[in-house]
């Protein structure tokens, strides 16, 4: 037992002895099966709320989306945060952040961290615009319509093309400029929490 998992132990026995933590009942049969009397299996429509999409693209959706049909998603539900030119709102607690520019600024005394600047990998965009945006409506985009955006902000960092469509086969095989600016974490640790 490490001494992260003794203090756990003891910090529950404490709670237990209070009466502030309480255990659900459980035969000792149950017990040994790992079963614990409460909670119920996910089903896959709850699950599917929760996802994460790795740099290889497994779990993108279907769908496509053209820079055209980006530019005029982003005028509709982006450019009041990030402005026209995707160059952001400074404004504390209602602006967004610029999406590009910046590019090998990060080593620098100025670090400009963009889109275009620092994500490695153009997944993590489509991610990101998916869950968690347009800011008034997180996640309510289409998949097309995520799609498009992530081409539009892409074509305007000049890291694709102004005519080029994104759908799961294309996307992550887009070379992000800062791919290679991140590497392994060193740490022997580390190996203990995969």
């Amino acid at each position: 037992m490490c001494m992260r998992d003794g203090l756990l132990a003891g910090f529950a026995a404490g709670l237990l002895a209070a009466g502030v933590l309480a255990l659900p009942a459980t035969s000792p049969a149950a017990a040994a099966e790992g079963r614990y009397g409460f909670g119920t299996p996910a089903t896959p429509e709850e699950l599917a709320r929760f996802f994460a999409i790795p740099p290889d693209g497994r779990g993108l959706p279907p769908g496509r989306g053209t820079v055209a049909r980006g530019a005029t998603v982003f005028a509709e539900q982006c450019v009041a945060c990030h402005g026209e030119k995707l160059e952001g709102i400074p404004t504390p607690g209602i602006g967004g952040d610029k999406l590009v520019g910046g590019r090998g600024s990060l080593a620098t005394k100025t670090p400009v961290k963009t889109v275009e600047s620092y994500w490695p990998y153009a997944t993590t965009l489509f991610d990101y615009v998916k869950r968690a945006m347009p800011f008034s409506a997180p996640g309510s985009l289409p998949d097309d319509d995520v799609y498009a955006v992530v081409a539009y902000i892409l074509s305007q960092a000049k890291i694709i093309g102004p005519g080029d469509t994104l759908d799961a086969t294309t996307l992550p095989k887009v070379a992000m400029p800062n791919r290679d600016g991140f590497f392994p974490d060193p740490r022997p640790e580390r190996r203990l929490y995969r």
